[in-house]
């Protein structure tokens, strides 16, 4: 018995097996990204697409092996993975947004240190 017992023959099958092969590239692609990112949003982009490669790999999965069970699968990672990418912006922004309140302070107590000094 072999993990994967395909039920589809002939073209769709090659063609399952080449959108797999496409679907892995993409995904050590993604991983690279996720790695070797500079900034965060790089990291969360790299996520959010590792997340979408894997719903289509579970929708292709299902048709490969015709269970539907892996369509429910495939939309609730995607839901999932839906909400932690705004979860992630959201932060991004909270981060970025602090950021220039503490820059904008710095620059007022620098400013209000130089006019002290004169």
């Amino acid at each position: 018995m072999t993990i994967l017992q395909k039920s589809v023959d002939g073209f769709l099958g090659l063609c399952i097996e080449i959108s797999a092969a496409f679907i892995l590239i993409g995904l050590l692609c993604a991983l690279y990204r996720l790695v070797a990112g500079k900034s965060l949003a790089d990291r969360v982009v790299a996520l959010d697409l590792i997340s979408m490669l894997l719903v289509a790999f579970l929708a292709l999965f299902a048709l490969a092996t015709a269970k539907p069970a892996y369509l429910d699968a495939a939309i609730a990672l995607a839901l999932t993975s839906f909400l932690a990418t705004v979860a992630y912006a959201r932060f991004i922004d909270r981060s970025a947004h602090q950021a220039r309140e503490d820059e904008a302070a710095e620059t007022a107590a620098t400013a209000a240190d130089a006019g002290g000094d004169a």
